[in-house]
This record gives C-alpha cells, structure tokens and sequence, in this order.
C-alpha cells in the first residue's frame, strides 16, 4: 500500500489515505517518493481556482523526486533503484513540439498532480509515463530534496529568465512577488548577469532575495507608488520585469515599471478573482514598444543547462529550501498560503 494526501474538497485539509502501489504501464516508471515541493501551484489547485482545477479525489504534487521501484517492460533508460527527478510538465515524446525540443507545449501533455490522468506525488509512491522522454537520472551530488526544491519554481524561473526573456549581463531586472517562483527568478537573474530589484510585502522574503542576488529591495507596503518606486531605484525603468505571483497589482505594477521597450515576463498564475483575466495598459505598450512573455514550465531536454550551473555552484537552489515537512503537514502548509504566511521553498520529505 502507499500513503497519499487527498483532495476530497476544495479549500478542507487533504485527507491521508492508504491506496493501492502504483501500476508503472508498459512506458512508464514507479517512484517511492523521497521528496517533494510544496508550491503555490499546489495551493491554486487545493483552492478549485482555474477552470480545469484537478477533480476532488485526486492526489496534488508536482516538484518530486525519488527512487525508482518498477519498471514498465518498454523502458529502456532506467532500472529499479534508479534515483530520479521529475519535470511537471508530462510530454508524450513524439508530438511535433516535444520533437522541437519545447515539450512544455506537448499536445497530449499531461501535468503531474493536476491532470485527471497522473496523480501526483503527495504520496509515498506516484507514476510517470513515457519514462524514457520525461524522467532524468538525478546528479550523484544532488540529494532528492535539492531536486524537489528545483521542482517547478526554480525550472519555470530559469527557463523564463534563460530560454524566454532577453537577459543581459549589466541588465536591470525587477521581480515582483518574492515566493519561492520569484526568490528562483532573483538567484537565476543574479547569475545571468543582472542587477535585480526584488519587490515584496514581507521584509522576511526581501531579506532573502538579497540573501541570494537582489542588489536593492522595495517593500510595496512601505511605498506610494510601486512602478515609480521601482523606476527610480532603476534609473528609468527596468530593462525586464518578471510578475512572479499572478495578482492583477502585481501583473500591472510588473508592466508600468518597465523603461521603454522593456519586457514583461509572465510567470505567476492568476487566482479566482483574475480568473485568468487582468487588464493592461495596452496604449503604454503600443507607445513604449513593451514586449509581453508567458512562460510554461521547462522542457527536460534543458534541464542539463540548469543542473551544469548548479554543478559549478552558480546556481545553489538549495539556499531556498526553508523547511521540510511531513506528509501529514501538507494540509496546514497550504493553508498557510492564504495569508502569504511562508517563505522560501518547503519540501515535503517524510511520507
């Protein structure tokens, strides 16, 4: 049997259930989780914010890591005691965007924990199909909880920042929302090159961003007037602006502060009350020439760029790493979220 956290309704405490081991299928791969993420991702999900919010019954987790405990008879990579890490987003493998490298946009691509299909990893043991495309071998000196802290926070920031946006060496780059998603942004900018303005609520997080990059801070609850904050501290406006929370304030605040022909880098996720919806100054884009760019996960075929960096220890991921938890505790740490009342990257690494 294994131990698994379930949604049994929306906005309620998970309920721990002992369910049937996992079935690998013929293409895929059993996991004895070892660690996983907790992510504001999670969160939305256990809210019922979104359209296609995973269905009550189902298990949420997406950020793990672990070792390999079965394997289906058309996997050629791995083998059983294998330590493996997992990229949420899911790829079939042979799709016309998984065979141009940008998996993240798979057509038949499934989302570990929130597709009905794949049950995620808030349980002692969770499945992932087609194997061989998805999965990678875990570093030797990477342990499965700095693997679950890359999970889809520090994948999704080095892609944007990486892959996405147009970041420069000497480059101003301001990151709103200073969660695990943007402390991810402000370390990853920081070793790209760029001088990085962290903006935050909570004094705690912003101690942090400096811990791992930001050159200066802005406490938008100390200031009048975020994007003039920001403008200033920056000589004019930001070269590249990542809203790395999803609040309308936050995804307007992210576009205003920008200098002329700026770019704005989506990677927060909205909540119920944007519904996916936040309006912007499309005038002020028009005459500044703004560019605006969305960002999805991070295709596996990259992640041997981010695992290169944190090899050499450009890139410590992790510094971000606050707390581990216990499977029984995933309930209380969501909850915390309502309130913004965590900092830095919670693991889950007892089940």
């Amino acid at each position: 049997m294994r131990r698994a956290a379930v949604l049994t309704e929306y906005d309620e405490p998970l309920t721990i259930e002992d369910r049937d081991p996992v079935d690998p299928g013929p293409t895929g791969i059993a996991v004895e989780t070892e660690a996983c993420g907790i992510c504001r991702s999670d969160w939305h999900g256990w809210k019922g914010h979104w359209p296609g919010a995973p269905p009550e019954g189902h298990v949420l987790g997406h950020e793990p890591a672990g070792t390999v405990v079965a394997v289906g008879e058309e996997v050629d990579g791995f083998r059983e005691g294998d330590r493996v890490g997992i990229p949420f987003n899911v790829a079939c493998g042979h799709c016309e965007h998984c065979w141009d490298g940008e998996s993240q946009q798979c057509t038949d691509g499934l989302s570990l924990g929130f597709s009905p299909d794949l049950p995620g990893a808030f349980a002692s043991e969770f499945q992932i199909p087609h194997a061989d495309f998805n999965a990678m071998h875990l570093p030797e000196n990477m342990t499965a909880t700095e693997m679950a802290g890359l999970g889809c926070r520090f994948a999704t920031s080095f892609h944007a920042l990486a892959h996405q946006a147009t970041v420069k060496a000497g480059d101003w780059l301001a990151v709103h929302g200073c969660g695990g998603l943007g402390l991810s942004a402000v370390h990853i900018a920081n070793a790209l090159g760029a001088n990085v303005v962290a903006v935050d609520l909570g004094e705690d997080a912003l101690t942090l961003a400096e811990d791992v990059g930001a050159v200066t801070t802005v406490n938008a609850a100390a200031v009048d007037d975020v994007p003039t904050e920001v403008q200033s501290v920056t000589n004019g406006g930001p070269d590249i602006s990542v809203d790395a929370l999803g609040i309308a304030e936050t995804c307007r605040n992210s576009v205003d502060c920008l200098g002329t022909q700026g770019q704005h880098v989506q990677v927060g996720m909205t909540t119920d009350e944007e519904g996916g919806e936040v309006a912007l100054p499309i005038d002020t884009i028009v005459d500044s020439e703004l560019e605006v760019v969305g960002v999805k996960g991070m295709p596996p075929n990259r992640y041997d760029e981010l695992l290169s960096m944190i090899a050499t220890d450009k890139l410590q991921p992790r510094k971000l790493i606050t707390d581990e938890v216990a499977l029984d505790e995933v309930s209380d740490r969501l909850r915390s979220m309502d309130d913004f009342d965590t900092v830095g990257i919670e693991v889950v690494s007892a089940f």
